[in-house]
């Protein structure tokens, strides 16, 4: 079987706009975002349906997306962060974290917004700058 768009991400095969990484997750922007500083957050094991990852794992998976949200509040003017795990359209768990002033700021029907490379990564650096180590 052929790995995902994610997994070929983490292999450095396709380029993202990182977030954060450790050993076992990574955190990279959407590159279709409903929201500034939207972010994807995965495991690098390459797992389809989220409750099928490993224990262990998985509370990894929500503890490394909780540090991630965090970093992403405070260089990201919103109330909150949204978080949704939808995982139709790549079959690799991911945790969507999206910044939210209003509820509407999740919905997926909304016209995504376009951002330059360089805008993207002054985004991704603004909030790897953010994450506590």
């Amino acid at each position: 079987m052929m790995a995902t768009i994610f997994t070929r991400i983490v292999n450095n095969e396709i380029p993202c706009y990182r977030v954060a990484e450790d050993e076992n997750y990574l955190a990279f922007l959407d590159i279709n975002p409903l929201q500034e500083g939207h972010t994807l957050v995965i495991p690098k094991k390459e797992v389809n349906y989220i409750f099928d990852i490993d224990d262990d794992l998985h509370a990894g998976l929500w503890n490394f997306a909780r540090k991630i949200g965090k970093a992403i509040g405070k260089v990201v003017p919103c109330q909150r962060i949204g978080i949704t795990v939808i995982g139709l359209e790549v079959p690799h768990a991911h945790i969507h974290l999206i910044p939210l002033k209003t509820m509407y700021d999740m919905d997926f029907r909304r016209p995504k917004l376009t951002f330059t490379p360089e805008e993207f990564n002054q985004i991704a650096q603004k909030i790897a700058d953010a994450v506590e180590k």
